[in-house]
């Protein structure tokens, strides 16, 4: 089985969030699946097979199968368009969360993608408690989203884990605006296993349309202020969300399974 490790939303190595991409021609038994995601302890390993003029499109975390994962599928998009079908322009996924169209414009992979329709809901004492710091407002989707006051809050923020997991969301995102970028955010995602998300695709189909709607403007540059950092550039078009975002390759390598 190849299997490729790709570095999404950056331009170099070490940036980004670090996903696997294994390709094959049939999806392995989803116990091997979730060994391999396990074994490669990433917060996401992808798994694509070709099936006629399309892919089918698994994710994988450490802990479970999931719905949806952006950065991973720019991961894929790029091993598709780069590494195994250089020929081609653009990618169709099927996945479990629908079709997903990746096309590939210079540098950039352009992921079009469900919206999350921010719901707003009170913040509560256990929210302020988890994230320890105060929280201005508060939004629900797949995930949940809290608007803190600052982005060097958002920078400085450390949070309860074991709070964060009693929390509502499958992520726990944190956001502001950024002087330099339209917004600053971070995500956490202990229900998964994983502290901190380096860079999230699915949690800025949440994160744009709120900062889409607050600031009046279609088209949001968006920062993750992780430890590797990534910028994730969004436009809201109705009930979808284009993410485009670079990558690099890091690694290549044969399973021996």
């Amino acid at each position: 089985m190849k299997q490729f490790i790709v570095d999404a939303f950056t331009e170099k190595i070490f940036g980004g969030n670090p996903a696997a991409v294994c390709v094959v021609e049939n999806f392995p038994p989803e116990e091997l699946m979730q060994n391999i995601a396990r074994e490669n302890n990433l917060s996401e390993t992808a798994f694509v097979t070709k099936e006629k003029n399309f892919y089918r499109l698994k994710w994988f975390t450490p802990a479970a199968e999931i719905d949806f994962c952006g950065h991973a599928t720019l991961a894929a998009a790029f091993v598709i368009l780069t590494q195994v079908e250089k020929n081609l322009s653009a990618v169709e996924f099927e996945t479990l969360s629908g079709k997903f169209f990746v096309e590939r414009k210079g540098k950039f992979f352009e992921m079009n993608l469900p919206a999350y329709v921010p719901k707003k809901i009170p913040v509560t004492e256990a929210m302020q408690a988890a994230v320890r710091a105060k929280i201005s407002e508060a939004y629900l989707a797949r995930d949940l989203l809290m608007v803190l006051d600052s982005a060097e809050t958002v920078e400085n923020l450390s949070p309860d884990f074991d709070a964060l997991k009693n929390l509502d969301g499958l992520t726990q995102a944190v956001t502001a605006a950024d002087k330099n970028f339209d917004c600053v955010s971070r995500v956490f995602a202990p229900k998964l296993k994983i502290a901190e998300d380096p860079v999230t695709g699915s949690t800025h189909c949440l994160i744009a349309p709120y900062w889409s709607e607050r600031l009046g403007k279609k088209k949001i540059v968006a920062r993750q202020a992780s430890a590797r950092g990534g910028i994730l550039h969004c436009e809201i078009f109705g009930a979808r969300v284009k993410i485009s975002g670079s990558a690099v390759l890091f690694a290549v390598a044969d399973l021996k399974i």
